[in-house]
């Protein structure tokens, strides 16, 4: 296990051992935070499969020539794990894991299995990445895709940019305020974050 796979696994055992303390009013209150999140995600998933659902798996599973799922570890904030735990099964989330603490022998994501993603709900960097070779394809061929997709750009900011209370703070802070810490946690460690916060006035 590398220092990627490690500071990754850190992450869902905190997860994972933190909703268990939780009972079902707090878990069920964290779900109908991320609710209006999923619902974006679902529009994501819907303008994906759109447009980009066949070039995407030509290049990322038949010629493995894309920039997406190539780099054996991805951006993930303490956030998504948290949505993919509250979202995903015991098995799920123990398979992750497993292939995390076996280590990556290949040169693309860990957590790329034969089918896809390993994860239930994928991280926001991974649905939001599309390959220059695949926007170039096709934006030139429908400019209203591309307004679409910049329109999702903007959405995703209302979660995870914290120049407003966003989700992503959030669901940092309930785990914060619980004695937890992750180097994940980026909204309340990085120092550029930081300052966004604080010149919005929210620190």
């Amino acid at each position: 296990m590398n220092d990627y796979e490690q500071e990754q696994f850190e992450a869902f055992t905190i997860v994972k051992e933190g909703l268990l303390q939780m009972d079902a009013v707090q878990r069920r209150q964290l779900i109908e935070a991320a609710a209006e999140y999923m619902q974006f995600r679902h529009r994501v998933d819907q303008f994906l499969d759109r447009y980009f659902n066949a070039i995407c798996t030509e290049t990322c599973f038949t010629s493995h020539t894309s920039a997406c799922c190539s780099k054996d570890g991805i951006i993930t904030f303490f956030a998504d794990a948290v949505i993919n735990a509250l979202y995903a099964t015991d098995a799920q989330m123990d398979q992750l894991m497993t292939v995390l603490n076996q280590g990556n022998a290949g040169h693309r994501c860990v957590y790329l299995g034969e089918d896809g993603c390993l994860w239930t709900v994928r991280p926001a960097v991974c649905a939001m990445f599309l390959c220059d070779r695949a926007t170039n394809a096709v934006f030139d061929a429908t400019p209203a895709a591309r307004t679409q997709w910049e329109r999702l750009r903007e959405q995703e900011k209302r979660f995870k940019w914290p120049d407003r209370p966003v989700l992503f703070d959030y669901l940092e802070r309930v785990f914060i305020d619980r004695g937890y810490r992750s180097t994940l946690m980026h909204l309340n460690l990085s120092p550029g974050l930081l300052r966004v916060k604080r010149n919005a006035g929210l620190l």
